[in-house]
């Protein structure tokens, strides 16, 4: 068998990878959008280095749209097997990939504004949305869902199971098992990998051994903060953004996961007395229906929020926190002139309502921006993590005046030790491993990392290269 690596690699985004059997079997793990700002962007998420209606089936680690984004695309452009995932996976995919169409045709619209004001435009430049909300209807007919731990047979040949990988809700990796020359061959998806003793989900769950191991690779050169730090250092924040100067804190936060965990961990300090008396505003409409989501799978919870649950009944609200979903609140808030705390997405800044939040408030002394994960290098998060003194936004140019600060501990990405201790198992059997989903000056050193630890054939794919496994 052979596999093709498609997105993620060296970089990341884009998740998929491609395993072709002898026996013709087509199987794609994850297939997601590729996001930042960069020209060959569009190119990418517009062509396949594959037929997308000889794939047989897809099988979808989890919700996020860097690993699920495509799907309505592949859908459009030919495929019509299965989507395989766990329940909470589709249930968050059903409100993901429609607000996902709903970006699709805003971007396209306003590329397309800003072409035909030219004094003379090139009409061949013109694009058409990668897909609508009637692809999204479509797509969502062809999923199919299962439980963690149970094995599933896709056909004679290709049996899934997935274990619960504790990165967000209903997220799993993905072992399988392949027949060829009737012999059963293992390949594992690590999928993004979660960390221990995170707040509302499970640990990650150790995959079965395989023969073949694509791993991730985000934070294989960080190790982040612990837990009671976190803690500390969020409530400092805080009070310094808010009683101190007075002014707003701004969290650019993925909507599914990240605003969920932070909601969570400011509920904890409200009902122990040590939040200030501030309102808190989510602002977005996906974080709201996700919310709602990860309220209908407490099986996805832990242990620890089942038992805060006993005293607190709802862990995701309190009399200060408002959830937006109506445009004039949230232009309401680019006025808003009080002490308050604004969750809103996208993580990254490169999209969505936070990025008008960066554009009002980014020359504002007394505002205070608190990057909470990882950011692409040429997204707006990224290049604030850098230090850039200026950035350029719906065309004007911004002095960066407002406090930029980072805390990398809210990452739902495992670090370089989590990730080692969760693959750790599969020294004894496996043969060769894929590093993927990371910028490669990182994968470069998780890899030296690895081969310490004794791991040995360890390969860092390019995008759209191949490899043979036997």
């Amino acid at each position: 068998m052979e596999i093709t690596f498609c997105g993620a690699a060296q970089f990341v985004t884009g998740s998929s990878h491609l395993i072709t059997t002898n026996e013709g079997i087509r199987i794609l793990l994850d297939c997601g959008l590729f996001q930042g700002k960069g020209k060959y962007i569009w190119e990418w998420n517009n062509e396949w280095l594959f037929d997308p209606s000889s794939i047989d089936v897809v099988i979808l680690s989890h919700a996020h749209i860097d690993h699920s984004g495509r799907l309505p695309k592949l859908v459009k452009d030919g495929f019509r097997g299965k989507v395989v995932c766990t329940h909470a996976t589709r249930s968050l995919c059903n409100i993901m990939l429609m607000d996902s169409a709903k970006i699709q045709e805003r971007d396209v619209e306003w590329h397309n504004k800003k072409l035909l004001k030219k004094r003379r435009p090139d009409r061949r430049k013109l694009r058409t949305p990668l897909y609508e909300m009637e692809d999204v209807t479509q797509t969502m007919s062809l999923f199919t869902t299962t439980g963690y731990g149970q094995w599933i047979y896709i056909s004679e040949s290709l049996q899934v199971q997935f274990k619960d990988a504790g990165h967000i809700l209903g997220s799993a990796s993905v072992n399988l098992k392949i027949k060829e020359d009737d012999q059963w061959k293992t390949v594992g998806f690590t999928g993004d990998i979660g960390r221990p003793d995170r707040p509302i989900l499970r640990d990650p769950e150790p995959m079965e051994a395989v023969d073949y191991l694509i791993c991730e690779s985000t934070y294989g050169d960080k190790t982040h903060e612990g837990k009671p730090q976190q803690h500390e250092a969020f409530l400092s924040i805080i009070k310094e953004a808010c009683c101190d100067k007075k002014g707003k804190l701004i969290i650019p936060a993925f909507s599914v996961g990240r605003t969920q965990e932070i909601v969570y961990m400011l509920d904890q300090m409200e009902t122990a007395g040590v939040l200030p008396s501030i309102p808190v505003y989510v602002d977005s409409p996906l974080a709201v229906n996700a919310t709602q989501v990860f309220a209908a799978h407490p099986e996805c919870y832990d242990h620890n929020l089942h038992e805060y649950m006993l005293r607190d009944e709802n862990p995701f609200g309190w009399n200060d926190l408002h959830y937006v979903k109506d445009v004039a609140t949230s232009k309401w808030l680019n006025e808003y002139d009080k002490p308050c705390i604004i969750i809103s997405s996208s993580g990254m800044m490169n999209a969505g309502r936070v990025k008008h939040h960066l554009f009002n408030n980014l020359e504002n002394e007394n505002s205070t921006f608190l990057i909470v994960g990882y950011c692409s290098p040429d997204t707006p998060g990224g290049m604030l993590k850098a230090g850039i003194e200026s950035i350029k936004l719906f065309g004007e140019h911004k002095e960066v005046r407002a406090t930029v600060k980072q805390m990398d501990s809210f990452s739902a990405h495992g670090d370089q030790d989590e990730m080692y201790a969760f693959i750790e198992n599969q020294k004894p059997h496996l043969k060769q491993i894929f590093l993927v989903h990371g910028e490669l000056p990182t994968q470069e050193k998780f890899k030296s990392y690895l081969q310490e630890k004794g791991f040995d054939d360890i390969v860092i794919p390019e995008k759209g290269q191949t490899i043979n496994i036997h």
